[in-house]
């Protein structure tokens, strides 16, 4: 357990998010020494604990402690190992530092940053700066990523982009500032001037992106924390939701008919969970409810294999379809086997060639690094198998276990497996996309990513998915319809620092509730769009 005392509530959730990048198995548990009615009533972003009466206590359990001190125009920062009363967890990162930074335990670092409290951006990254040289020097260890832990990194090199700077004063802002390392710092310049290019075509003032959730799989994979229900169980209510579904579209039809709809996501879940009649009558209802002739791109998440048929293909490709995705996350049997896909290899070939058979030419593939017991031949196999296949669109995602997944919850059934990314799998993914022409487009993060590495979207010239770059980037409005969707207001007119207003607000996630309280989740999205 690592443990940190504020003496005020601020930055908590940077720097939880930090450690966490830097100790990903450790539990970060976070304290405050300030007086109760300090932190009572404040939106804490992180699990908290308020301090006893005696002050500080000895934690005995803790592998490490950090302190930190707000004070005037400083901020004092302490690192105390505490290894001989904790749990020794420290062990195998100290050993990989040099052995004359290593700390016995007990020992503490220390350092003082001057910070001007009215520039709150300034002050966090400074603050993160110092933990981070802390950290590293103490352990050897570095971040390829640094102290960047947001899930979309860049939009920073785009906003750098923006303002006109060129590319060497876009790498040393994010190498002064992030401490990034070379590789990722190429990577992010090189997918936001790519990002630009698409987003020129895109008005965001007076445009808009849809969402469509369908919130049904055949079963729910190991990994997945995504709000999703078992067709088996739910079949016999499919109808009533987009019953529900129809009437939430028939809101947004209504609110936004002077607006331009430039990019339509039906996601999940799993679409094709749908029969072919519903699939037909979801993309009917959208195609006869809209003005699409501004609508750059029309994507379907067809996903898994198990839930592909001929006769959903033809109903998704008769309605003008433009883009699809088949899904196998890993090629290698056993694997699927443990993640609880039910599907084979040959089910993936054989649904990709299907579509390929009915005219789709814009067809992604998902596929995930870092899964139970693959190894790097296993990626070079599955890399291998998808080359043949040439698809047009392939994403390369780090997983990223939640709390929700199964993986986390029965984590005991998982314990022997080995569940490894390193920037050598990504290296060897992005070689392989490059021998496919693809190039990278869109890349975003999550928390507790395997390797603290990013998911990345390649595409052949002209494939790039739009939604994707559109909800990475939130330079425009997107409104979600279907259970547990998330709608996003973005504010044309920018704040001081160039940055847009993001208002949100969610439906609920269960089924049920989103079909009986549809008016509800409605009256949320009028209150949300109300002029103010």
């Amino acid at each position: 357990m690592i443990v940190v005392v504020f003496n005020k509530p601020d930055f908590e959730y940077d720097v939880h998010s930090l450690l966490k990048e830097f100790f990903p198995q450790e539990d970060v548990q976070m304290y405050y020494s300030c007086s109760p009615d300090e932190v009572e009533g404040k939106n804490l972003a992180c699990t908290h604990h308020e301090m006893t009466d005696d002050g500080i206590k000895e934690f005995a359990d803790a592998s490490q402690v950090f302190k930190i001190d707000y004070v005037g125009d400083e901020i004092a920062v302490e690192w105390t190992l505490n290894r001989a009363g904790g749990n020794n967890s420290m062990t195998g990162e100290m050993q990989q530092a040099d052995k004359s930074d290593i700390k016995t335990a007990g020992e503490s670092i220390c350092t003082k940053i001057s910070v001007d409290s009215a520039d709150r951006k300034e002050t966090k990254n400074r603050l993160k700066l110092a933990l981070y040289s802390m950290i590293e020097k103490g352990t050897g260890k570095s971040l390829p990523w640094g102290t960047l832990s947001g899930i979309r990194p860049t939009k920073i090199a785009m906003k750098c982009i923006e303002d006109g700077m060129s590319d060497k004063e876009t790498y040393d802002y994010l190498k002064e500032t992030y401490l990034a390392s070379d590789e990722k710092i190429d990577l992010s310049i090189g997918i936001a001037k790519r990002e630009k290019a698409l987003l020129d075509k895109v008005d965001y003032d007076n445009g808009y992106s849809l969402y469509i959730g369908i919130p049904f799989c055949p079963s729910t994979c190991a990994y997945c924390s995504f709000t999703s229900y078992p067709l088996g169980v739910w079949k016999n209510r499919v109808d009533d939701y987009l019953d529900a579904l129809e009437k939430e579209i028939d809101y947004t039809v209504q609110k936004f008919y002077h607006k331009k709809l430039n990019s339509i996501y039906i996601g999940g879940g799993t679409p094709t969970t749908l029969s072919p009649a519903q699939l037909d009558r979801l993309i009917r209802k959208i195609k006869c409810s809209f003005d699409l002739k501004d609508c750059l791109e029309f994507t379907v998440e067809a996903g898994r294999p198990d839930s592909i048929t001929r006769e959903k293909l033809m109903a998704l490709k008769k309605n003008g379809i433009s883009r699809i995705s088949v899904n196998p996350q890993t090629m290698k049997q056993q694997t699927l086997d443990i993640i609880g896909r039910h599907h084979t290899v040959d089910d993936t070939i054989q649904s990709f060639k299907l579509a390929r058979e009915l005219g789709f030419d814009n067809i992604n593939m998902d596929l995930i690094m870092g899964l139970p017991e693959e190894t790097l031949d296993d990626v070079r196999h599955t890399m291998e198998l998808v080359k043949e296949l040439a698809p047009d669109n392939v994403t390369i995602h780090s997983l990223a276990v939640k709390r929700a997944a199964r993986l986390t919850i029965f984590k005991d059934r998982y314990s022997d497996m080995q569940m490894v990314n390193t920037q050598e799998h990504m290296d060897l993914c992005a070689a392989y996309c490059k021998q496919m022409g693809l190039e990278p487009y869109y890349l975003y993060r999550q928390k507790g990513m395997a390797g603290n590495m990013e998911n990345v979207g390649y595409a052949a010239k002209g494939k790039a998915g739009v939604y994707n770059i559109l909800i990475m980037e939130e330079k425009q409005t997107i409104v979600a319809c279907g259970a547990g969707a998330s709608t996003k207001r973005v504010w044309p007119v920018p704040n001081p620092d160039g940055t847009h207003r993001i208002d949100r607000c969610e439906n609920v996630k269960d089924v049920g509730q989103y079909i009986t309280r549809i008016d509800e989740m409605i009256e949320r999205k009028q209150r949300l769009f109300e002029e103010k």
